[in-house]
């Protein structure tokens, strides 16, 4: 059994640090991905790469595939377990960095090389993971436990599970993915009944894949059923064909079960003996919550902040020797630091966010007068997956003057006329 290995979590995402020759980077842990992708490599990550040639990923966009080089006979370190010929494909496009939607340092995603040789314990509440030897794994005999069996196709895992969609409950196959931040991925069936409510779905963008944006419809189902475990009023998307190459997707999958559901349950994954083990965790009552102010927020770099900053009174000038000396107080200064800076990238335009006249490019100063440059992205991201009707108050800045705007977060799921 490795050390822990504590990881941040953002957007529902898994982030741990991997040592790649010598150099220590951040990477998404994705079972979604069958090879270790890195990209957002700076002039500073000084990764000396072995034995490269020319190759091409697939991914989810509507852009198809992009160039990436194959680089062989890697070192990753990842705790205290070593791998001392790994494969690793590095992507130099520079529009291929999940950093600004994350709000931290992401350099790529690692999926199946942790995976195939370890039992992977994943602890959502407590935020680390563990590797455990597979001879050595003992699986857990509580009857809090539950053992769920998983496929293993191309490199990737998958499991079965039902849904209550439509008073009709239907049985899916699922990729297991912890790259992705959503609940529930739907491809759309007419066949087999697998549509969104005509009357309860919305149009949105879903997220970034390796080829670009994806976009598609949000909807919700009354159930979703994992062996014994209910979760109920569960977000699903529905991603636009055109985001999708089919021909690429495994003929009995039918989406893929995201981090949204994933964080509601601690595990163990087993890849060897084709296992899932899980019992749920704190969050597993937590709502499933959207998006209600339609506003998708950027990092976009540092911006200067002029910063008051009080110091203690003895650091100023007083000369009690002399009672005609000219006092300086200087327990009250300034000083300019850089900042995080963030930008609206999408803008829902049935939201009451758009209404109100917020625009993309909008550059975010302050969110319910708080300045959001001493705030990280998920914090105020919270704000922003807040309940409706809760009035949201944004300062911003555009093409170099600062505006006020106020509006409520609207119910995403019903097409009410947007009001201020």
């Amino acid at each position: 059994m490795s050390e822990k290995i504590n990881f941040e979590f953002t957007a529902n995402l898994i982030v741990i640090p991997v040592e790649i020759n010598g150099v220590e980077l951040s990477f998404v842990l994705d079972t979604g991905v069958s090879k270790p992708i890195l990209f957002n490599l700076s002039p500073n990550d000084s990764i000396d790469l072995k034995n490269t040639k020319t190759f091409y990923l697939h991914g989810l966009g509507a852009d198809g595939k992009i160039e990436a080089l194959k680089s062989s006979y890697n070192r990753f370190k990842i705790g205290d377990a070593i791998g001392s010929s790994q494969d690793l494909y590095v992507v130099f496009d520079a529009d291929i960095n999940f950093t600004p939607r994350l709000g931290v340092a992401v350099h790529g995603i690692i999926g199946f090389d942790v995976f195939k040789d370890f039992v992977v314990e994943i602890n959502y509440n407590s935020k680390y993971i563990r590797l455990h030897k597979p001879e050595f794994f003992r699986p857990k005999t509580s009857r809090r436990w539950q053992t769920i069996p998983i496929e293993i196709y191309s490199k990737k895992p998958y499991l079965d599970a039902r849904i209550n969609l439509k008073n009709t409950e239907k049985n899916i196959k699922l990729l297991i993915d912890t790259g992705s931040s959503d609940a529930l991925w739907l491809f759309e069936d007419e066949e087999i009944g697998l549509l969104p409510n005509d009357s309860l779905f919305f149009r949105d963008y879903l997220g970034k894949g390796l080829s670009g944006s994806v976009y598609g419809k949000r909807s919700k189902i009354s159930k979703f059923l994992l062996s014994d475990y209910c979760l109920e009023n569960v977000n699903v998307a529905y991603p636009d064909s055109a985001s999708i190459d089919i021909t690429k997707v495994y003929k009995d999958r039918n989406g893929s079960v995201g981090g949204d559901i994933l964080k509601r349950f601690n595990m163990y994954v087993d890849y060897t003996n084709k296992k899932l083990h899980i019992r749920k965790n704190s969050y597993f009552k937590k709502p499933f919550t959207y998006n209600n102010s339609g506003i998708v927020l950027e990092y976009n770099g540092s911006m200067f902040v002029n910063e008051r900053v009080e110091l203690p009174p003895t650091d100023g000038y007083n000369d009690t020797h002399n009672p005609n000396a000219i006092k300086i107080d200087v327990s009250i200064s300034h000083r300019m630091l850089l900042k995080p800076m963030y930008r609206i990238v999408e803008l829902r335009k049935s939201s009451n966010a758009y209404a109100s006249g917020l625009r993309v490019g909008d550059i975010v100063l302050g969110i319910n007068g708080k300045e959001v440059y001493n705030m990280k992205l998920n914090q105020i991201n919270e704000i922003l997956y807040g309940k409706t009707g809760r009035l949201i108050r944004l300062k911003v800045e555009r093409y170099g003057k600062v505006k006020d705007y106020r509006f409520k977060l609207d119910d995403a799921l019903k097409r009410n006329k947007p009001s201020n």
